[in-house]
């Protein structure tokens, strides 16, 4: 039986947790929970919980899928405002519609939970699912972001579009320091780097890595400050609210890592990441003082301190930014699905992502050039 749920609370906090495990923060109850309690994601934020679950006839949970009905294309990070002013221009209405991802969040996560020993055909019912829920409410599109290549398999045998990006992570090889890392560099990109830290290294400032009951409301207090520079700043009204980073320092506070930049009388800078199985997330920085480098310190070296420390295998440092493939982070590709059932719209968009790909696959051959490591 499929059912779709205008909260995560419907589904419940033990169901949803035993289907989507341990390995990734993003896609638990407690995240998600956080974003709806805070208000943060809500029919008046353009992000309506629409959460699909597929149950046995005695309600046993076999699947779900966190959904939300959209006003916008904000906060996504697989960007579609083109084809939604398409669409509109020929007369459609694209908003609402339908996504399939976790809110604010350009970090690949499973979407479609299951119960290990559920039938086979449970994730192919949960897609029919999202088709039959995008007919009825007669919504212009469907996207499933920041697919892992398990899920992708299963849209794309459905039919739905598939769409490539880039994001750039570091990979751990084994390293046992820092310096080890550097040892893999050109002797030119190491100096820089090095420059870069010892730019921080001299003006004084202390480092802090804090995790579960370490991190107080102070602390939140002082990150959230950041957070509102840089997110003013960038796109003129952060997502996320001061109630959001108090509730999930307190329903997993052992999966955050809060890195914060003390100069001896207060902090002035701070990032936050959160620790999956083999990975760790850099996901929002910000600072209230001005110092060359610290960006790069606490966003980009910091976390492979973390990582070579705490054995993890990634650091996925969010979205966008060329710029980190100097510090050592490679190109990847990131996949989204997306399912048009209007046949003329879909046509248009499916030779528009077939360009798309051709180009992102050149430019990531083009790119791994510029990694700073050792050419054979």
């Amino acid at each position: 039986m499929l059912k779709t749920n205008a909260s995560i609370q419907e589904i419940g906090a033990a169901r949803w947790q035993a289907l989507a495990g341990s390995d990734n923060p993003f896609n638990s109850f407690a995240f998600l929970h956080a974003l709806e309690q805070s208000g943060c994601v809500a029919a008046h934020t353009g992000w309506q919980p629409q959460h699909l679950s597929v149950e046995t006839e005695t309600g046993e949970l076999l699947g779900v899928v966190p959904a939300y009905l959209k006003g916008h294309s904000q906060g996504e990070y697989v960007f579609d405002h083109a084809w939604a002013d398409a669409f509109q221009r020929a007369g459609g209405k694209y908003y609402p519609k339908l996504q399939i991802s976790i809110p604010f969040t350009p970090a690949t996560a499973p979407k479609l939970l299951t119960k290990q020993d559920a039938p086979s055909s449970t994730k192919s019912l949960l897609i029919d699912g999202l088709e039959r829920a995008c007919q009825q409410l007669n919504l212009s599109s469907a996207h499933a972001t920041f697919l892992p290549p398990e899920d992708l398999e299963l849209f794309t045998e459905h039919q739905w579009l598939e769409r490539h990006d880039r994001q750039y992570h570091w990979r751990n090889q084994n390293y046992q320091s820092f310096d080890d890392f550097l040892a893999q560099l050109a002797s030119r990109k190491r100096k820089a780097i090095r420059k870069e830290r010892r730019t921080v290294h001299d003006h004084g400032l202390k480092i802090e890595w804090l995790s579960g009951k370490d991190i107080q409301e102070h602390h939140w207090d002082s990150f959230f400050a950041f957070y509102m520079d840089t997110g003013s700043r960038k796109w003129g009204q952060p997502y996320l609210n001061r109630d959001f980073f108090s509730l999930i320092g307190e329903s997993m506070g052992d999966k955050i890592v809060l890195m914060l930049a003390h100069d001896g009388t207060d902090y002035v800078a701070g990032t936050l990441n959160l620790v999956g199985r083999d990975t760790l997330f850099g996901r929002y920085w910000g600072c209230n003082l001005h110092i060359p480098n610290l960006h790069f310190e606490l966003c980009y070296y910091q976390a492979i301190d973390y990582a070579i420390e705490n054995k993890l295998q990634t650091v996925e440092a969010g979205a966008q930014g060329e710029h980190k493939i100097a510090r050592g982070y490679e190109p990847i590709t990131t996949r989204s699905a997306h399912f048009i059932p209007h046949d003329g719209f879909r046509e248009a968009v499916k030779d528009y992502l077939d360009e798309e790909r051709r180009h992102i696959a050149l430019d990531q051959e083009l790119l791994k050039g510029y990694t700073p490591f050792k050419k054979e």
